[in-house]
């Protein structure tokens, strides 16, 4: 278990903080495992842990719009899917009647301005600002076999 106390004599307190905590990370874990692809980790090329976190908090703000706004999207289902009350719309089902909802929300921003595009590097030339590469964690190669890490072993000891 990923989730382990060693501690003895804990009093009831102790133990529900600790049951807390366990059931708070198991949420967090298989929440963002089985909404990857939702939270659009998949697609964009996050080059920063900043930038990932700063993208997240965008998709959960921007699902938590699609909440707000639920009553009034058309549930615009699937086959299979059976129909709900508005206020019982699913974030991916209110997307799919944000199509209707659109074209009668108000919009903040002015037309965009018409421009040429800016100037870009020259035909046959390389870039010379390569995108920087950061280290995923890994800090030590590990044996990828069981003989192999005998061997260091034997050689260390």
């Amino acid at each position: 278990m990923w989730l382990w106390s060693s501690s003895t004599g804990m009093t009831g307190e102790d133990v529900d903080l600790r049951w807390q905590v366990f059931l708070r990370r198991f949420d967090l874990e298989h929440t963002f495992r089985m909404i990857k692809q939702t939270l659009g980790w998949t697609r964009p090329k996050l080059r920063t842990p900043e930038a990932a976190d700063r993208w997240t908090w965008f998709v959960i703000v921007a699902h938590t719009q699609l909440r707000l706004t639920r009553e009034a999207a058309a549930d615009l289902r699937r086959p299979w899917e059976k129909p709900a009350e508005p206020a019982r719309l699913t974030p991916a089902r209110v997307r799919r009647g944000f199509r209707s909802l659109r074209p009668h929300l108000h919009c903040p921003a002015r037309a965009p301005k018409p421009s040429t595009p800016g100037p870009s590097r020259p035909l046959g030339s390389r870039n010379r600002h390569h995108a920087t590469l950061h280290d995923v964690g890994k800090t030590a190669r590990r044996p990828e076999t069981i003989a192999e890490r005998n061997r260091l072993k034997a050689r260390k000891g």
